[in-house]
């Protein structure tokens, strides 16, 4: 296990936090639990049927201590009126009722968003079944953002054998305007310390230091600027391609003054196209191990999977998730 990994699954065993996994049925999320529960890593509650939740764990041959896991399903739970009148005062300004209320929030995102709105959960761990935009829009109704007009961003810990990097906006903001590049940045750079790092932004472009003119390269000079007035406590450079971020001897070449050096630990990409291909690239050609995406910007810690992930990625994902919680 990389030493970065092992440090976080550590420091969420010191406090473990309740996180919810609403597709409880799914048999990735059956395997993760298991393994979760017996490493104490956190405590988790799983959104489904009960019974096809139990019988789906027994063909897996799973030892999974059902005193210790929270079963929830929807339909039948005493959290359903609770839930259903929480979620109406919240949206009853875009015209539901009350009966609409109740029915949305038996879906298992609804249902697990709710928990951690009101405080029965801690964080959620979502996306093996559904899309980025179905498993975050509850959160975006329900939980919000940190403050008005904020963005929410997705990052990924890209493990590498001697290097970690943090890559963001990889998951939500399809084209980023200069503010939007400065939250996702300074979300970036306080999720890094969060985790002990200290943050070394890079705000890449396909230009160094005027290199290039164009109007997506202004995009990033604009939000360079605007960053180092808000937050000069921040390392960050750019615009800066990635291999003069990353490598050294290209810096002293394309920008000698930069404070980063080719030392960057966090890169912040000008659009979601770029990010997306980028994270993609490294995990499977550099062998990376991708965590992620995590979610920035939300008042509480939703989480985001890739469809893809195998069981030791949601395993990762829920000790990040337990770290991040307040």
């Amino acid at each position: 296990m990389n030493p970065f990994v092992r440090k976080v699954k550590n420091l969420a065993k010191k406090n473990p936090r309740h996180i919810v996994f609403p597709e409880g049925e799914e048999e990735r999320i059956l395997q993760a639990t298991e393994e979760i529960v017996r490493e104490g890593i956190a405590k988790i509650s799983l959104v489904g049927n009960s019974l096809k939740i139990k019988n789906n764990a027994k063909k897996l041959k799973l030892d999974i201590p059902w005193k210790e896991v929270k079963i929830h399903d929807p339909s039948n739970s005493k959290l359903l009126p609770i839930f259903a009148q929480e979620f109406f005062a919240l949206r009853k300004h875009k015209g539901i009722n009350l009966a609409q209320a109740k029915k949305i929030v038996q879906e298992m995102n609804y249902f697990g968003t709710m928990m951690v709105h009101m405080d029965y959960a801690d964080g959620m761990v979502t996306g093996t079944l559904k899309s980025t935009a179905d498993s975050i829009r509850p959160a975006l109704q329900i939980i919000k953002t940190k403050e008005k007009f904020h963005k929410v961003s997705g990052i990924f810990f890209m493990v590498l054998e001697k290097r970690l990097l943090l890559f963001a906006d990889t998951a939500i903001t399809i084209d980023p305007n200069s503010h939007d590049l400065v939250d996702i940045a300074v979300d970036t750079a306080e999720t890094a310390k969060k985790f002990g790092i200290e943050p070394r932004v890079a705000m890449l472009s396909f230009s160094t230091k005027g290199s290039a003119s164009h109007p997506e390269i202004d995009k990033v000079r604009e939000a360079i600027a605007m960053m180092k007035y808000e937050r000069p406590d921040i390392v960050v450079d750019g615009e800066i391609q990635v291999d003069a971020a990353l490598v050294p001897k290209v810096a002293k070449k394309k920008c000698p003054d930069s404070p980063i050096q080719g030392d960057a630990n966090v890169l912040i990409f000008p659009n979601l196209e770029a990010a997306n291909i980028a994270y993609k690239l490294v995990e499977r050609l550099a062998k990376a191990k991708a965590i992620g995406p995590l979610l920035q910007g939300l008042k509480k810690p939703v989480n985001d999977l890739s469809r893809g992930c195998n069981y030791q990625d949601i395993i990762n994902v829920t000790a990040f998730t337990a770290c991040e919680c307040e």
